[in-house]
């Protein structure tokens, strides 16, 4: 960023749920700081020095999971694709927690967290630098008024268009009807197109698709999942 003025960002959501296990503790203590991917939250990097992603994953391409919940997608895609790096972003630190304890089991070392807002991370993500994005099962604010708050808006896809490649892929799973019609209205407005071709592209999960609890709940509340992807322009 130019301007290095700190923008007033509300943030609405959970920072923290229960007490967090004594092992997740130790995860928190002994793994997190190791899988920075460097200097994000404006204390740290006021001026907004963009990361260099070539030097924290030695020249591979670089992916970006936006809110991962409780990590079982970000592991998964780490283990199925170790020649890419991928950054995940989660400022609800018990799922940050869970996703440590996968990756130890998992000992997947290609990954990258921020235990933060994506906003902060959009601000030190060199321009067209990430090569895919996930966002999966993001809360979907139902109410009217708080609609604002979905990632599914401006403040949230402009940095997104501006850090994707042209070409890169953004993909996102929902089970709220209303945030598919939000969707597919907003995200075309910012450089992206949408590449069904027909009811199964949408209605059929990914090849490489994990289940995540989330849509487990989903499944079980009578809920159906929708899987959007759409590319760069």
């Amino acid at each position: 960023m130019s301007d290095t003025e700190r923008p007033r960002r509300n943030f609405y959501g959970r920072l923290k749920g229960k007490s967090l296990k004594k092992s997740q503790k130790t995860y928190i203590d002994e793994d997190l700081d190791a899988l920075s991917p460097g200097a994000v939250d404006w204390d740290a990097n006021p001026d907004r020095t963009p990361l260099d992603l070539d030097t924290l994953f030695d020249g591979r391409k670089v992916w970006l999971e936006i809110g991962f919940g409780g990590g079982e997608h970000l592991v998964h895609q780490a283990g199925q694709n170790p020649d890419v790096g991928i950054i995940g972003c989660e400022p609800y630190i018990n799922g940050v927690a869970m996703l440590l304890g996968k990756i130890r089991r998992a000992g997947v070392d290609n990954l990258a967290i921020h235990p933060g807002d994506v906003r902060d991370m959009f601000d030190v993500l060199p321009e067209a630098s990430i090569d895919r994005a996930f966002l999966l099962y993001p809360d979907p604010w139902p109410k009217t008024r708080h609609h604002r708050r979905r990632f599914v808006t401006p403040e949230h896809l402009e940095p997104l268009a501006r850090v994707l490649k042209p070409g890169a892929i953004f993909r996102v799973a929902t089970d709220i009807e209303d945030y598919v019609r939000q969707t597919l209205e907003q995200v075309p407005q910012h450089g992206f197109d949408w590449l069904a071709q027909g009811p199964e592209d949408w209605r059929a999960p990914w090849h490489d698709w994990i289940s995540t609890r989330y849509e487990q709940k989903a499944l079980r509340e009578g809920r159906t999942p929708h899987y959007l992807i759409f590319r760069k322009r």
